[in-house]
Parts: structure tokens; sequence; C-alpha cells
């Protein structure tokens, strides 16, 4: 049977074990750092649409926009470390800020669909890449 020995440099090997400590402090900042740029691509979107192509005045009081946010990063039963741009439930008047994205995103009789989200997704996948790989490259420059 051969046998392999690898020796990594010191300086490595202390970083992997500062961040084996710190594993789950440092995925909650990246995630973030990742959030924010959905985020705002999700805003902006959001605002884009609102009120435009439509038959009648906006009857829009801003409310929707303003619910957008972050969750905290979150681990889930799997280990997995998440974090969602969502809406804040609920509306002044009782109903859901979900639904009333749904509307937009999907449309419904008589309203045709102003997607938002799925764009935004797309469009920032790469930009919000590069800003959490920015932000471990950071981390791990800090430890």
């Amino acid at each position: 049977m051969a046998k392999v020995k690898v020796e990594m440099p010191e300086e490595f090997l202390r970083k992997l074990s500062l961040l084996g400590s710190k594993t789950d402090e440092i995925a909650g900042r990246v995630l973030e750092a990742g959030g924010e740029v959905v985020l705002a691509k999700v805003r902006s979107n959001l605002s884009s649409v609102i009120g435009s192509g439509t038959k009648y005045d906006s009857r829009s009081t801003g409310e929707l926009e303003r619910s957008l946010g972050l969750t905290p990063p979150l681990v889930d039963r799997d280990g997995n470390h998440n974090i969602k741009v969502g809406f804040a439930e609920p509306r002044s008047d009782g109903g859901s800020n979900a639904m009333l994205a749904n509307i937009i995103e999907y449309g419904k009789n008589g309203q045709p669909a102003k997607p938002f989200l799925k764009p935004a997704q797309t469009s920032s996948r790469k930009a919000c890449t590069s800003a959490m790989i920015r932000k471990l490259e950071e981390e791990v420059e800090k430890l």
C-alpha cells in the first residue's frame, strides 16, 4: 500500500483552524454581503414596476417597498447557512405583503405580470457571488 504525506504551510493551517471556530460568525457576514447586493437589485426592480403600465393612477402607498428586507443569517436543520430577501408581514391594513408581491410578479386576471424577483435573482447572481468572495477573503485576512 502506498503512503502519501502532504504538508501544508503553517500559516494556512492556522487560518483554517481559526476559521473552524468562527465559521458561523464569518458565514453570516459573508451572506449579509451577498444579500445586500440582491436586496438592492430587488428594491430597484420593484420600484420600477410599481405603478408602471396601469390604466389608472397608481394607488401605491410605498408600504410594500418599505417592508422589503433581509432576514438575519440562520442555520437550517441540515446545517446550511441561509439568508432570505423578503417582505415583512403583516401590512397595516391586515393584508399580506407576500400576496401583493406575488400578484405583481405573476399577475392575475386582468393584470399582467410584472416580474421583479426573478430578473433580480438572475441579474445579480455574479455580483452577489463576487461580493461574497471579497467578504470571505477580507474575513480570512483578519484572522
